[in-house]
């Protein structure tokens, strides 16, 4: 399970794995209060991809990021422009 470091290689991973494959794309964020970490994985039970911060300022990329993929699986036009243009 590879581990980012750089948000920008994370974010370009997991849209490439989403778009690949949207049906079986699941994407988890959890925090863990005793280590002040927030982590989002995104996994299509193949490839698994983890970021892991413990940034304050992390938290709404993460959050921006997140409401985005929850965009693209709900909307009914194509996934792919939809993603280019934000």
């Amino acid at each position: 399970m590879p581990h980012y470091q750089a948000w920008e290689e994370f974010t370009r991973a997991a849209e490439k794995l989403y778009l690949a494959d949207p049906m079986k794309v699941r994407v988890v964020v959890k925090y863990r209060h005793c280590d002040g970490n927030l982590c989002i994985k995104v996994t299509d039970d193949i490839a698994c991809l983890l970021y892991r911060t413990d940034q304050a300022q992390d938290v709404k990329k993460i959050e921006k990021f997140h409401s985005q993929l929850m965009r693209l699986m709900v909307a009914k036009e194509s996934r792919s422009a939809a993603m280019e243009t934000d």
